[in-house]
């Protein structure tokens, strides 16, 4: 009796030591196909930075992290389907500073970003650039001040929703310099420059990547950019600070999960996204469309996007906007 009772106690701790050296689930991560929502067009700035992180991901992870396309609401359509998600790692969040903007500006959200999302990666940070249509006369960002205050509430400007950092930015800059235009939105600025080209409306502050393609294929005319001096990988290009002093809008894209999420797939995901902004045909790809790469922890990441948050919300106060 005594050598079967050691003997169940020898086979118990061996399989006590099996369980103990099989890794957490969260350590297989991520088995299926994993889900990235974006709150914009394909074709935009957004769009363009989640495809080329996604393939990276894609290939490194060894599962397909999709991208899809969750349009309207200023971004905040995909922000409440991730929210909605399982918290099991297989649906993300493409952030930016839309995010940190519809916390203040939109009064009636179903959701608290900041409460009901986890910080996963920073991935990069960018300006935004003003471009003209070629049919609109202003030729500098002091030329656009002048003609705008000659002709209060005759000029357009698009921008990729409400809330983005497209339309505060255009908001900033008219609280700053005084001048009337009016806001035309749209579903993402790819949407949006049919319009701008044929001068229906007249400009847009589009983030970087974007607006970058549509100058160099000749469509627009870049006037300047809102980081507080110029950018590195367009120089020639004035800040519009140059023209306006303290002005400056600068974004982040990164990415979310929905509160709850394990902290295994959280790390997961962010020695990834880590190892991609070593990579340095993803760095060039990035600085393609402007980007400056942003590692982050994911603490890191949360406070940035709470400090945006907080920034932001003084600007929509400061401009009287808001969305119901």
């Amino acid at each position: 009796m005594l050598r079967i009772l050691r003997h169940g106690v020898f086979g118990l701790a061996v399989l006590l030591g099996l369980f103990s050296a099989t890794p957490p689930a969260a350590a297989a991560y991520p088995d299926r196909p994993v889900h990235w929502l974006i709150g914009f067009s394909p074709g935009g700035p957004v769009d363009i930075v989640a495809r080329i992180m996604a393939q990276w991901l894609s290939e490194r992870l060894g599962q397909q992290f999709i991208v899809e396309n969750r349009t309207g609401s200023g971004g905040n359509i995909a922000a409440a389907a991730a929210i909605n998600a399982p918290p099991d790692g297989y649906t993300l969040l493409f952030v930016a500073p839309n995010n940190a903007i519809s916390t203040s500006l939109y009064k009636k959200l179903p959701f608290d970003f900041l409460r009901d999302t986890t910080p996963v990666a920073s991935i990069m940070q960018l300006t935004n650039m003003l471009v003209v249509s070629n049919a609109f006369p202003p030729k500098s960002v002091k030329e656009f001040i002048d003609y705008c205050n000659a002709n209060p509430g005759k000029i357009s400007y698009a921008s990729s929703g409400n809330g983005t950092s497209v339309h505060m930015s255009a908001e900033l800059f008219k609280v700053m310099t005084k001048c009337d235009m009016v806001h035309v939105p749209y579903r993402g600025s790819a949407v949006a420059f049919p319009d701008i080209i044929s001068n229906k409306v007249q400009l847009i502050f589009d983030n970087l990547p974007s607006a970058m393609e549509q100058v160099k294929g000749g469509n627009v005319r870049a006037l300047g950019v809102t980081s507080p001096q110029r950018w590195p990988s367009v120089p020639d290009v004035p800040a519009i600070a140059e023209t306006v002093p303290g002005f400056e809008s600068v974004g982040f894209y990164g990415i979310s999960a929905p509160k709850g999420t394990p902290p295994e797939v959280i790390e997961i995901l962010n020695k990834a996204v880590g190892e991609a902004l070593k990579d340095p045909k993803l760095v060039a790809k990035l600085a393609e469309t402007g980007g400056i790469p942003k590692p982050m922890t994911p603490a890191e990441f949360g406070k940035l996007v709470a400090d945006e948050t907080a920034k932001w919300r003084k600007v929509v106060e400061f401009a009287g906007v808001s969305v119901d």
